[in-house]
């Protein structure tokens, strides 16, 4: 590495997959790859110094010690013992207080990792296009119908001097069916109840018609529940634990917080991870979700894709930090720093660096899509799971309902 006329610097170096990957050769030497590995090469270059590389003891980027202090690669350059940090770091004000940073190279957003929702069968579904207090009022108008229908009937037969043959038995039975869209041999008796029938014959049309419309619209295209898409989701629920990659930015940032979902986030940390990429099979099977880079975590989904054809990684669609600058990081008044800022400026202006990145990037476009689309056919062959809800509602409602509970039964199968 070292030549006669080239100096050699100390430079710090942790994994970021997937901006830096730290290999080790079999004969113990360290090399980088990934963008800021071909940036530190072309600065080396540049800038004509051969370099050497350092890992932190505890493999972090870097937090403070109340006394002041920094771990990590910040650690190293606040105590001068390599003269930069490949990184990349978030800039952040404590952190200018112990380094100098290059100017950004990039914006970065944090959001949480998790497993993926998937589509389920719901055993419910059949009652979900509309809502309860829809359902609470057609049932409520169903029993408000018969009974008037009864009473009026009633009433009628006794002005008229018929036999009574029309009770609320046969009401009852009649607005059922009427309700299902079945057909009644049971016809009300005279002009006041057959007016009353004729209007709910057109009102229970008219919402038959409504609901087998969207439970249709609800077939044709699938919905998942997504049940965390927030900070505010992650901490308000019980069935997920979450984490945090240690000594990093985020860590501080939850660490600081005084109240609010921020605070309910570090108080209920599960442990801390190493980085989100190392992982990934964990966060994907589901044993707790992370908050992470967005770069990593369309790494991590390009890597799972490549490998399964599946996708098993989901990020919420709410940021949890947004807009983080990233860069190098020298120490205070480095005589380097200014010239790696004009190749950073460079290589910025020309693509480089985004052409690089996107590089290690190359197959999440299907992970990133809503979880809906998933399912990979527009048609789907019923399950006994899917149809369970309706049998339950068949069995249930058979003895007095006849063939009408048997139809709406089947009717409701379709989710």
């Amino acid at each position: 590495m070292a030549t006669h006329s080239r100096p050699v610097l100390k430079v710090a170096v942790e994994q970021w997959v997937p901006w830096t990957k730290v290999l080790t050769d079999t004969d113990g030497r360290m090399k980088v790859e990934g963008p800021m590995g071909k940036l530190l090469d072309m600065i080396s270059s540049v800038l004509s110094f051969d370099y050497e590389f350092v890992r932190p003891v505890n493999m972090a980027w870097g937090r403070p010690y109340p006394n002041g202090s920094w771990d990590g690669m910040l650690g190293q350059l606040q105590r001068r013992e390599v003269e930069f940090a490949v990184g990349p770091f978030g800039v952040t004000y404590q952190r200018e207080s112990i380094c100098d940073f290059t100017d950004p190279m990039y914006s970065e957003n944090n959001a949480i990792l998790m497993v993926r929702p998937t589509l389920r069968n719901d055993m419910a579904g059949f009652l979900k296009p509309f809502s309860g207090k829809v359902w609470m009022l057609a049932l409520t108008s169903l029993i408000v119908i018969v009974v008037v229908m009864a009473r009026l009937a009633a009433t009628e037969m006794s002005l008229f001097s018929s036999s009574p043959r029309w009770g609320f038995s046969k009401a009852t039975n009649w607005g059922l069916k009427v309700f299902t869209q079945e057909g009644s041999e049971d016809v009300p008796p005279f002009t006041a109840t057959r007016l009353l029938a004729a209007v709910w014959l057109l009102a229970s049309m008219v919402f038959m018609s409504s609901y087998g419309g969207i439970l249709t619209a609800m077939l044709t295209v699938p919905r998942v529940t997504i049940p965390i898409d927030s900070l505010a989701d992650l901490v308000a629920q019980d069935d997920l634990p979450w984490t945090v990659e240690s000594s990093s930015m985020m860590y501080q940032y939850f660490q600081e917080a005084k109240d609010g979902a921020r605070k309910k986030f570090f108080d209920g940390l599960l442990s801390t991870i190493q980085d989100c990429y190392s992982s990934r099979h964990d966060i994907a099977s589901s044993q707790y979700a992370a908050i992470c880079d967005k770069t990593t975590m369309k790494k991590a989904m390009s890597w799972d894709y490549s490998n399964t054809g599946k996708c098993h990684l989901y990020i919420s669609r709410e940021n949890v930090y947004s807009n983080i600058q990233i860069a190098m990081a020298f120490q205070i008044n480095s005589t380097y720093r200014r010239r790696t800022n004009a190749i950073i400026h460079m290589l910025k202006e020309a693509g480089i660096l985004d052409l690089w990145l996107a590089q290690e990037i190359t197959n999440a476009t299907q992970c990133l899509r809503p979880p809906s689309a998933d399912r990979s056919t527009g048609i789907a062959a019923l399950t006994v799971e899917a149809l369970a809800g309706s049998f339950l509602l068949l069995g249930g409602g058979e003895g007095s309902e006849g063939r009408g509970g048997m139809r709406a039964a089947f009717q409701c199968s379709h989710v």
